[in-house]
């Protein structure tokens, strides 16, 4: 008891700013009665948003699966069967490019038990598991579960979770994900909005402009009423347009959109489904609604009053189905993807970016006179946005292609296929190719020279992809590099540039426990000692890179920030890099099995457990990516960093770091 108080006394005192402990699941446990001898062991997770806990069943080499484990060695019960689970998600997971089980929220377990004996008191069991958002894992994690069989149904309810004495002891305010999700709607809302106006500019939607207004001017007995009438219609289209989300929500189910959207052939048929608008679009055919729906709802329109003007927006939405109906379908695809309400959201700002026009052109008709004229000009839009439909439509397919393995649309088969695209979409920009329903082309405009110019520019720049450039504009849509021909680039193996890792490589003299970290060759460890030990045989210092194989920020930086020519300098030639994989799973030997700090009572078994702890008791943080640059008396040398993005912050933080350590040596 003195030790544990000496301890949380000691972390009171050293904690830093950049602490970050993240506790993002509690445990509780219930027991329900079955019979006098029958009951049902109830252990539930809550989850914070934006955080997922995996399944007990995950594919092999994956992440690190939830696991019970009950203690009825004292013969006291016995299991039946196993302990079940819900539903919950499958969806792709690009770290381990698999499908995998997770949960969001809220997960419930349960484990049916017979007693053996009549009286027991409580049962006690550990689960472990690992918790992941979208960007980053914390490391394995074991929770003691009691369940109190005395209690009556669902009263055994308690907080159990081990870390919460951490929260106690280290404030976490500086999870830099806790409005992730937030993001994410307003960047459907964004995205949704623009795809609006662009259907507003379709030969479908913008000749309807001036016509409606002109319609409600005149009906109108006063300019009041009219204005008052055209926003009454713009409310109209946004209802009408929110109801289709709200229904393939409801029929869906908001938790479900997400999984449903991340299947292997949900995916290939939005794959199909874009391919076919994309034509459309392009002139082979128009995607209608049947004439007698129109007609019914043009006659309802003619009834005058709220109605009338709910039906006249009704009409709006079917006649222009042949261009809106893609563009439509297309942002209740990608909304899917996201899941939750992103289906209202999307169509609520589809809707707005058209109603918005109607009402106020109807409330400023004098602006109608700086309308551009309807002309060739729609139909470049609508063929622009067919190009564009059928880009977005191989992403689907990419990711059904990961899914599965069937390494058909390879990175350079997908960029290759892009670059077909885009050129083709600036050759027609040009006035090179010409499509159905088009009239001849005399000339073509500054707008349409500009815009062409800049889709060649794009086509020029993802060339070098096909030789293993990696294309950060796109990088959210091919395969990752690994996923190629020619993961080094073609005719390239390894990196063989002059420098200190292809040296040892050559000389074949790599430093005990030391290994080339691909495709770059900077030489690393992943034992701490054996690194210290190395660092301070070649007089450089230490940095620390606590990371993890399921930790997705952790590959961004390694593939984004590391390879910059000045980074990847100090890394190869100024420092000794030592990477401690957290959540490895590979077991301590037996005489290296100390008793954890954390948690007094239990023994370290793994070797991430280790490094978990090293990290969480002396930087105060359990987030990866973690770096740490530090001398050969294991001091910092600067403060530690996380997840750092950006190229010219991440190089200030190593060339400090670096010429602190320089200075010391000087000073000896």
């Amino acid at each position: 008891m003195k030790k544990t108080l000496v301890y949380v006394l000691f972390i009171l005192s050293t904690a830093k700013v950049y602490s970050q402990i993240y506790n993002p699941v509690d445990w509780s446990t219930s027991v329900k009665k079955i019979s006098d001898t029958e009951f049902i062991l109830i252990s539930e997770a809550s989850i914070q948003s934006n955080w997922h806990l995996y399944s007990q069943d995950v594919p092999l080499d994956g992440p690190l699966p939830t696991s019970f484990m009950y203690d009825d060695g004292s013969g006291e019960f016995s299991l039946i069967d196993g302990t079940l689970e819900e539903e919950g998600h499958v969806s792709f997971d690009s770290i381990f490019e698999k499908e995998i089980k997770y949960f969001e929220n809220h997960a419930v377990f349960k484990q049916k038990i017979i007693l053996d004996k009549k009286k027991v008191g409580e049962i006690r069991a550990v689960v472990e598991f690992m918790v992941c958002d979208d960007t980053r894992c914390l490391p394995p994690t074991e929770v003691e579960l009691i369940f109190n069989l005395g209690d009556k149904e669902g009263s055994g309810d308690q907080n159990l979770n081990d870390l919460n004495s951490q929260n106690d002891i280290i404030a976490n305010d500086l999870n830099p994900y806790s409005t992730d999700r937030g993001r994410g709607i307003w960047t459907v809302f964004f995205i949704a909005f623009i795809s609006g106006f662009a259907a507003l500019l379709t030969p479908c939607v913008f000749p309807m402009i001036p016509l409606t207004v002109s319609f409600f001017t005149k009906q109108s007995k006063s300019r009041s009423k009219g204005i008052r009438n055209a926003i009454l219609y713009g409310i109209s289209i946004v209802v009408i347009y929110v109801l289709l989300g709200s229904a393939v929500t409801a029929v869906f189910g908001a938790d479900s959109l997400n999984a449903l959207a991340t299947n292997v052939w949900f995916n290939i048929i939005f794959f199909v489904l874009l391919v076919v608008f994309a034509i459309s679009f392009l002139g082979a055919f128009e995607i209608t609604l049947p004439n007698s729906w129109a007609n019914k709802v043009d006659s309802k329109a003619n009834k005058g009053g709220l109605i009338g003007i709910f039906f006249m927006a009704l009409a709006l939405a079917i006649v222009s189905f042949s261009c809106t109906g893609p563009i439509v379908g297309t942002l209740l695809v990608e909304a899917a993807s996201k899941g939750g309400l992103a289906p209202v959201i999307g169509m609520l700002g589809f809707s707005l970016a058209i109603a918005l026009p109607f009402a106020l052109f109807a409330a400023f008709p004098g602006w109608l006179n700086s309308l551009p004229k309807s002309g060739g000009w729609l139909n470049t839009v609508k063929v622009t946005l067919g190009f564009l439909e059928l880009a977005l439509a191989f992403k689907f397919l990419s990711q059904a292609d990961l899914v599965l393995q069937m390494h058909l649309l390879e990175r350079e088969v997908f960029i290759a296929i892009w670059i077909a695209i885009f050129g083709v979409m600036a050759l027609y920009l040009f006035g090179k190719i010409k499509l159905p329903h088009h009239a001849p082309l005399t000339h073509i405009s500054v707008g349409r020279l500009g815009l062409g110019l800049l889709i060649l520019a794009f086509t020029v720049y993802m060339v070098p992809g096909l030789w293993g450039a990696p294309l950060k504009l796109i990088s959210a849509f091919p395969p990752p590099l690994e996923y190629s021909e020619s993961p080094y680039g073609v005719g390239f193996s390894k990196s063989t540039s002059n420098n200190q890792s292809s040296h040892i490589m050559s000389e074949g003299d790599l430093p005990e426990g030391g290994h080339l970290l691909p495709p770059h060759d900077i030489l690393a460890f992943n034992d701490y000692d054996k690194g210290l030990a190395y660092a301070k045989r070649v007089g450089k210092p230490v940095m620390l890179d606590f990371t993890g194989w399921a930790c997705v920020n952790c590959r961004k930086m390694e593939q984004n920030v590391w390879p910059e020519p000045r980074i990847l300098e100090f890394l190869k030639n100024e420092v000794v890099l030592i990477s401690l994989y957290v959540d490895d799973k590979r077991p301590l030997a037996v005489e290296n099995q100390v008793e954890s700090e954390l948690r007094p009572g239990r023994k370290l078994k793994y070797i991430g457990q280790k490094w978990s702890e090293l990290q969480t008791i002396k930087y105060k943080a359990n987030s990866q990516p973690f770096y740490v640059l530090m001398d050969h008396e294991e001091q910092n040398l600067v403060d530690p960093v996380a997840y750092t993005p950006s190229v010219d912050e991440y190089y200030e933080w190593l060339d400090n770091g670096i010429s602190n350590f320089k200075n010391i040596k000087v000073k000896k």
